[in-house]
């Protein structure tokens, strides 16, 4: 069993196409996505008609899809992308489950609980992740039976197997390499150390899950242009260094 495991792509089609490219030479037998698909000031429509036609077996709804369903609570990066959000696309994200099981692997955007909270990661004040420490993981997959889980959010690609030999994986963001993170958080400023594109992939063999961590470049130009069009300097500094 392959699965290759997309997540925060946040309208960046060129990442995504990138990526679908690279996916399609390890012949997964099922591609998941962990949600966050179109905020951001990139290209919505190109990332909703590469999603609808990439075969993907099963997405969960991100933080910011759940914003763009309605338009309540919207922070910046919603608020560029929803004028951009058709019926046929905000009918698609209302559909989509907050948790998902698929084989031996449980998936969600962030924590089973929640839709924003971290999950392998802790950051400190100036904004770099570090690895929460191992009773904090542990206590959010409390009653998860899946041999894996997958989560994203934190846009950072990250590993970690729990004491009792559950996996947990965090493929990192597919589309938006950093982000400033709001209150509660004190707009702490995250990066995933690339540009490149980020996912994972999952394999079975033998009875044994294993991840590894795959980093995807291709042409940012285009979405570097489209930020500074915005006024994003943030998402122009992401795209072009993978650092804020």
């Amino acid at each position: 069993m392959r699965i290759a495991v997309l997540s925060d792509i946040h309208g960046n089609a060129d990442a995504l196409a990138a990526v679908l490219e690279d996916v399609k030479d390890r012949a997964p037998d099922a591609i998941v996505n962990l949600g966050d698909c179109f905020s951001g000031p990139l290209d919505v429509a190109r990332t909703h008609d590469l999603l609808s036609d990439a075969g993907i077996t099963t997405t969960v709804r991100g933080n910011h899809d759940r914003v763009l369903i309605d338009g309540v609570g919207m922070d910046g990066w919603d608020r560029m992308a929803y004028p951009k959000i058709t019926d046929a696309m905000r009918d698609w994200l209302s559909t989509l489950p907050v948790t998902a099981v698929l084989d031996e692997v449980f998936l969600c955007h962030a924590t089973p609980a929640s839709d924003t909270a971290y999950w392998i990661d802790a950051y400190t004040d100036d904004g770099n992740a570090r690895r929460a420490p191992l009773d904090q993981i542990t206590a959010l997959a409390e009653g998860i039976t899946q041999r894996v889980m997958l989560c994203g959010h934190t846009h950072v690609a990250r590993s970690v197997h729990l004491a009792d030999g559950r996996l947990l994986v965090n493929p990192g963001a597919l589309g938006s390499p950093g982000f400033i993170d709001d209150a509660p958080r004190d707009n702490r400023r995250v990066s995933s150390g690339t540009p490149f594109a980020l996912y994972a992939v999952l394999d079975r063999r033998n009875a044994v899950w294993t991840a590894s961590q795959h980093m995807v470049p291709y042409d940012t130009g285009p979405a570097i242009s489209m930020a500074r069009a915005a006024g994003c300097t943030d998402w122009e500094q992401a795209l072009s260094t993978g650092w804020l």
